[in-house]
């Protein structure tokens, strides 16, 4: 299999790949990327060339990816030219373009923020005036982990995120949400369909801080977000897994972000499911059947290793974290850097609490910052 990126999501699904006996390739700049480290091979080239992802295919049964910076086009020559891509590019553009995905979800009926498109200050301010302040602009692509997106109030948020986010822009209500849910949905090429029990996220800075598991929402509502999910995946032939980022409001969920790929919010499944994402993806994209999703007994957490303001690596502060019992530590081998995603801690307890105490010591054994500052602490 080829994989175009070699980070933490390929370095996860290469050591996924190792009991499957599959050979993951993976195409970075980098010639020793993370993923390398895990044992997947790299073959050195650019995302944005087309010869080099056409090295990659030439070396692959399937080509799928760990990120949205390659060009659809791209992804569609891989197609003309005979070779396998999954998920393919027409299920992609739903998580690479943010613009033509809510075009496409709201034509088919499923639930989006009212939105609209532009390029300037002008169409910003006029549907926030019409749609109600703050509002919610994104870049229509290249955004991820909180990168693209800026919530804006007044005239100078909104120069500001329009000449950071550039010209073609999704411009979003801000949905009052109760709490935000993802659910993680696998479809292979057969097209059997498979759910994971969703989990609630909580966010910080814009980017994923935590995750636990089961979502504090009621039955009915876990159910209708595997079964939105699953209806997502059905119709737009989805092959891979795919992360849906959901807002629940009251009992009504309205889909925020979709990630055709593994994604942070499932990264618990290692420990706390039958089958993690990453042998899910590789089942799903080599056509194999897909493996139970059920959880594990319990509840689970996972807390994001961020960073550190003075830089410091976790990994001088492993021997710490792992002394603590139930702390189950990943991390990506990636140069510490204040801010940067370097790891993550999942933990698992008899409640939803225990897990989440484990896992933020865990965490602050590491050096990262405490996600509890910004959260109001233990739930």
């Amino acid at each position: 299999m080829g994989m175009v990126g070699g980070g933490q999501l390929a370095r996860m699904t290469a050591q996924a790949a190792v009991p499957l006996g599959v050979t993951l390739t993976v195409l970075d700049p980098d010639p020793s990327p993370p993923a390398a480290r895990a044992g997947a091979q790299v073959l050195v080239g650019h995302a944005d060339r087309l010869d080099d992802l056409l090295a990659l295919a030439r070396l692959s049964d399937v080509v799928t990816f760990d990120h949205e910076r390659i060009p659809l086009a791209h992804l569609r020559a891989l197609e003309e030219h005979g070779h396998r891509v999954a998920p393919g590019p027409d299920v992609a553009e739903l998580a690479f373009d943010k613009a033509a995905s809510r075009r496409r979800l709201q034509a088919e009926g499923f639930p989006v923020p009212r939105f609209t498109q532009g390029s300037t200050v002008a169409d910003v301010v006029a549907f926030g005036d019409q749609a109600g302040w703050p509002v919610v602009v994104k870049a229509a692509s290249g955004g991820y982990d909180g990168r693209g997106v800026a919530i804006v109030d007044d005239i100078r948020s909104v120069e500001d995120a329009v000449r950071r986010l550039g010209d073609r822009l999704v411009v979003e209500e801000r949905v009052p949400f109760d709490v935000e849910l993802a659910v993680l949905v696998a479809r292979n090429v057969g097209g059997e369909v498979a759910c994971y029990p969703p989990v609630a996220t909580i966010q910080r800075d814009a980017m994923c801080a935590e995750v636990v598991s089961p979502a504090p929402a009621p039955a009915s509502v876990r159910r209708a977000a595997c079964e939105l999910a699953e209806s997502l995946a059905t119709e737009f032939g989805l092959v891979g897994v795919m992360a849906v980022e959901l807002f629940l409001v009251g009992a009504d969920l309205v889909i925020n972000e979709l990630a055709t790929r593994p994604h942070n919010t499932a990264h618990h499944t290692i420990e706390a499911a039958e089958t993690s994402q990453f042998e899910q993806h590789l089942r799903a994209v080599l056509g194999w059947p897909l493996g139970a999703t059920r959880a594990r007994p319990g509840a689970a957490a996972m807390v994001n290793v961020v960073g550190a303001a003075d830089g410091s690596d976790p990994q001088r502060h492993l021997a710490r974290a792992l002394a603590l019992p139930g702390a189950h530590v990943h991390l990506y081998g990636k140069a510490p850097r204040p801010g940067r995603k370097l790891g993550h801690v999942t933990a698992l307890g008899a409640t939803v609490g225990q897990a989440r105490a484990v896992a933020h010591r865990a965490a602050a054994l590491l050096g990262a910052p405490d996600p509890w500052a910004h959260t109001g602490g233990a739930a």
